[in-house]
């Protein structure tokens, strides 16, 4: 029901959902009635309070064009919807039967018409067709055991003459006055005698998928640990090239009465120095990428990317970067370190 795939073991009826809905710890809810299709995506039924208290990403949802369903034959099309299918608000469309892209069980004596076009989100909504939980049930009012009656057609005219109230939704979505009802509710709902029904806290159960994916989040971490290493190899060989051509500024430096520790303590700071304007301009052009590519990847893909502080973790990782570019400076620090004072004098240039 969240995220608009697979098949729904079973409905909650009618006078269940207007029972939990109407306990004193709700403050609003949202009806969801899955399992038609229109050319591949789902077709969800509800009513307005989808367009009035559903968010994503903390915002509302909002329209791109058009307006929100007012009639039992009209439909409101998701971003992705309404882009790849080239539909605009007025176009008709017929909704199909069950989860299928093209068939024959179309429901094409009853069309619906397209009042408006939601903004993209980057959710599910992007790829869902809402119509009225009216219209789902005019479209069903002569189908049985997921056919046609035969001989018992009922026109679109006569269906909004019928009482179209839902005998049963997929599932519905609940809004707490206070936080601290949730887990009452749930147990409630989860101890129902009435119906065998499930309570789930989305947040809570996509944390537990989170932590199923710990194992990916290692591994790219492991990657992102190689790619470090390169880096500080690649600056490590690039001042060992360069140390047998700075021989003679090390003999100059001894000359005019450097010790060999400050030749040793040059070539460290300049490694450290190196690793931290790395770690620096690294942060720098993730902010400003971050701050160029949001509007653009939000209004093309409705993926939105939150701007944060650089938290104590990543402090930490960034302050080891700098340790082993520390540590990685010790070697030509050291070779240099060796170096002799009549041995510098001697290169040739």
């Amino acid at each position: 029901s969240v995220f608009r795939i697979g098949n729904a073991t079973a409905n909650v009826s009618w006078e269940t959902y207007k029972k939990v809905a109407a306990s004193p710890t709700v403050a609003w809810s949202i009806p969801l009635s899955l399992g038609d299709s229109y050319q591949g995506y789902r077709v969800l039924g509800t009513n307005d309070s989808y367009f009035r208290h559903y968010r994503y990403a903390q915002k509302p949802l909002s329209f791109s064009k058009g307006n929100p369903f007012s009639d039992v034959f009209d439909a409101v099309l998701g971003a992705e919807v309404a882009r790849k299918l080239g539909h605009k608000v007025g176009d008709e469309i017929v909704i199909a039967h069950g989860l299928r892209s093209i068939g024959t069980s179309d429901h094409d004596d009853k069309p619906f018409r397209v009042t408006g076009i939601l903004s993209r989100t980057g959710t599910p909504v992007d790829r869902t067709v809402h119509v009225s939980l009216e219209g789902i049930e005019a479209i069903h009012v002569d189908w049985a055991g997921g056919a046609q009656l035969p001989g018992d057609r009922v026109s679109a005219e006569e269906a909004l003459e019928m009482d179209l109230t839902p005998r049963s939704i997929t599932a519905f979505m609940v809004g707490m006055k206070t936080k601290i009802a949730i887990f009452g509710l749930q147990r409630n709902i989860n101890t129902y005698r009435d119906e065998s029904l499930s309570a789930i806290i989305p947040g809570v159960t996509l944390q537990e998928l989170w932590d199923t994916m710990d194992t990916a989040e290692s591994a790219l971490m492991v990657i992102s640990i190689m790619v470090v290493l390169v880096g500080l190899m690649g600056m490590l060989t690039m001042i060992m090239a360069g140390l047998n051509e700075r021989r003679r500024e090390m003999a100059i430096l001894r000359s005019v009465g450097a010790r060999p520790a400050h030749i040793l303590g040059l070539f460290v700071l300049e490694a450290v120095l190196l690793a931290l304007l790395g770690a620096i301009l690294g942060v720098a052009l993730l902010y400003a990428a971050l701050y160029a590519g949001r509007p653009l990847v939000e209004a093309q893909y409705g993926l939105y990317l939150p701007i944060e502080s650089l938290t104590s973790r990543d402090l930490i990782i960034l302050g080891m970067v700098v340790v082993a570019g520390f540590v990685s400076g010790l070697v030509p620090s050291i070779r240099a370190y060796r170096y002799s004072l009549a041995d510098g004098m001697a290169v040739q240039t």
